[in-house]
């Protein structure tokens, strides 16, 4: 059975741990998790914003 190439594996998908240890990542790396918690807290508030329209909603409804 031929071995498989670094390139021809799937890879992993990024993960961070708050509080791991990042000594061992290189810069790129942790670019790559800044750019994941960039796009994390983005989502986040995403979803904030979309619960306090549907909880004004709500009040307004609820108010009449």
């Amino acid at each position: 059975m031929p071995a498989f190439e670094d390139d021809d594996r799937p890879k992993k998908k990024i993960a961070h741990e708050i509080g791991q240890d990042l000594t061992l990542l290189s810069v790129g790396e942790l670019n790559e998790r800044i750019a994941l918690l960039r796009e994390e807290v983005v989502r986040l508030e995403a979803d904030i914003a979309k619960k306090q329209s549907t909880r004004s909603a709500a009040d307004q409804f609820f108010r009449k």
